[in-house]
C-alpha cells in the first residue's frame, strides 16, 4: 500500500482524497450496493469507496482522469472480475458505451469541486439511463440543488436538477475526513432521476434558456431579463408577474414560461 500514498493530490484536478472510515461506511451504506447493480464511480482516486462497491458484488466502471492513479487502482482491484477501469475526462465520457438498460445505471462519486456543476449537467443528459446518483460535493452546491423557490440558494442549478430528479441532502462532512482538507464542508447529496417528470417542458433546452437568461441579472425583474425573449405580455399569459425576480418563481412558472416561448418559436412566421 506504500505506492498508495506516495500520490501527491493534485490541485489542478481538485484532488482531496477521502480517508476517513467513519464517513466511508457511512456512505457506502447510503449508497446500499447490490450484487445484481451496474454502477460508475467517477474519480475513484485511490479507491476509498471503490473497495466497498466491489465488495457488494456489483459490476462497476470507474473513470478517472489521473493517469498516475491508474496503475494504483489496477494494482489494487484489476485482479476482480466486477472491476472495469476507465481513463479519461468523465465531461466528455459517453455513458451509452457502458450498454446498461435504462434506468438501471447507478452512479457514485466523490466530485472535484471545480467541475462538479458542468459535470452533473452532463450526467442529466442521460437520466434515462440512470436509477440513482450519489455525489460527495461542497456543502453551498448541496443546499443550492436542494433549495426551494424564495432564497438566495434558489437557482439555475436547483431548478435544472430539480426537473430531472428528485433531490436529498443526506448529511454534511468536515474537511477533516479528506487529504489534503479542503477550505470548505462538504456533502452528500442522493439524486434520483423521475419516473415521470412533475413538470415536463415542450423543450427542457428552451427551460434552460429561460432559466439563464433569468438568473443572469437575479436581482432585476422577469420583465427586464427576459425582455429578449418574452414581452411582458408573453410572461403574464403565461401566469407570472412580470414584476417579480426570477428567485420568487416555482419551477412550474418556469416550465411555463419555456413553453410559452416554444409555442411563440413555432408560431413564428418562416422567413423566404
Amino acid at each position: 500500500m506504500t505506492e498508495q500514498y506516495q500520490h501527491k493530490a493534485r490541485k489542478r484536478f481538485g484532488q482531496n482524497f477521502l480517508h476517513d472510515a467513519g464517513v466511508i461506511d457511512r456512505i457506502l451504506r447510503a449508497i446500499n450496493a447490490k450484487s445484481g447493480d451496474r454502477l460508475l464511480e467517477i474519480g475513484p482516486g485511490q479507491g476509498a469507496l471503490t473497495q466497498g462497491i466491489l465488495s457488494s458484488g456489483g459490476q462497476l466502471d470507474v473513470v478517472e482522469l489521473d493517469k498516475d492513479l491508474i496503475p494504483i487502482l489496477n494494482q489494487q482491484f484489476a485482479g476482480m472480475s466486477n472491476f472495469n477501469l476507465h481513463q479519461g475526462d468523465a465531461l466528455k465520457f459517453d455513458f451509452a458505451t457502458l450498454n446498461a438498460a435504462p434506468r438501471t445505471l447507478r452512479v457514485v462519486g466523490n466530485l472535484p469541486y471545480n467541475i462538479s456543476t458542468p459535470l452533473i449537467f452532463h450526467l442529466l443528459k442521460n437520466a434515462e439511463l440512470i436509477r440513482d446518483m450519489h455525489f460527495m460535493l461542497q456543502k453551498e452546491v448541496v443546499e443550492r440543488m436542494a433549495a426551494g423557490p424564495g432564497g438566495g440558494d434558489w437557482g439555475r442549478l436547483s431548478i435544472m436538477v430539480q426537473y430531472h430528479c428528485r433531490v436529498e441532502h443526506l448529511f454534511n462532512v468536515g474537511p477533516g475526513a479528506f487529504n489534503p482538507p479542503p477550505k470548505v464542508d462538504s456533502a452528500i447529496v442522493r439524486l434520483v432521476p423521475h419516473d415521470v417528470l412533475p413538470h415536463p417542458a415542450k423543450d427542457h433546452r428552451l427551460l434552460e434558456r429561460v432559466v439563464r437568461e433569468a438568473f443572469n441579472q437575479r436581482r432585476k425583474t422577469l420583465r427586464n431579463t427576459l425582455k429578449a425573449l418574452l414581452s411582458n405580455d408573453e410572461i403574464e399569459a403565461a401566469g407570472v408577474d412580470g414584476s417579480l425576480r426570477p428567485e420568487q418563481l416555482d419551477l412550474a412558472a418556469f416550465v411555463r414560461l419555456a413553453d410559452t416561448l416554444s409555442e411563440k418559436a413555432a408560431n413564428a412566421p418562416v422567413a423566404d
